[in-house]
């Protein structure tokens, strides 16, 4: 009787739908873990310890940072307390998906009348812009700022 379901077959049917399922869960975790790094700090312990200091300093600049993005270039206005250009001495930018590092850019931003500029190329979506600058006592700046570009899917 070639059309009777045999223990075997159950033992196969069983192996092949478990082996399925641990395989696809196999490779959503990799990819998972591949995509999304997860690290903000090395040691957020060590971190904890100088962030309301770290954070006091930074506010005290009054330091208010405006991007905007024009589909050719990235501009950033740093203004200080007053409204004038805040004097900054280093300046770091990471441009990049909120949860994928693959597409992360490092331009180099020039001054130029008041603003920094830097050429780019971003896709649609939500992107995070990662600052780090450095004002010219030593306080060090960092904001995050989430930006979205091109069309809405409404």
């Amino acid at each position: 009787m070639s059309g009777q379901l045999t223990g075997r077959h159950v033992l196969a049917i069983t192996l092949g739908a478990f082996g399925t399922i641990i395989a696809v869960n196999v490779f959503m975790a990799i990819k998972a873990v591949g995509t999304f790094p997860g690290l903000e700090v090395a040691n957020s312990y060590v971190a904890s310890q100088s962030f309301d200091h770290d954070r006091n300093l930074q506010q005290a600049l009054g330091w208010v940072v405006t991007p905007e993005y024009d589909g050719r270039e990235m501009t950033l206005s740093i203004q200080d307390a007053r409204g004038n250009p805040a004097p900054v001495e280093t300046l770091e930018v990471t441009v990049g998906r909120p949860t994928y590092v693959k597409d992360d850019l490092h331009p180099r931003f020039t001054y130029e009348g008041g603003v920094y500029v830097a050429p780019m190329d971003l896709a649609s979506g939500v992107w995070n812009i990662r600052i780090r600058a450095t004002a010219p006592d030593g306080t060090e700046f960092r904001q995050r700022i989430d930006h979205y570009h091109g069309s809405r899917v409404k």
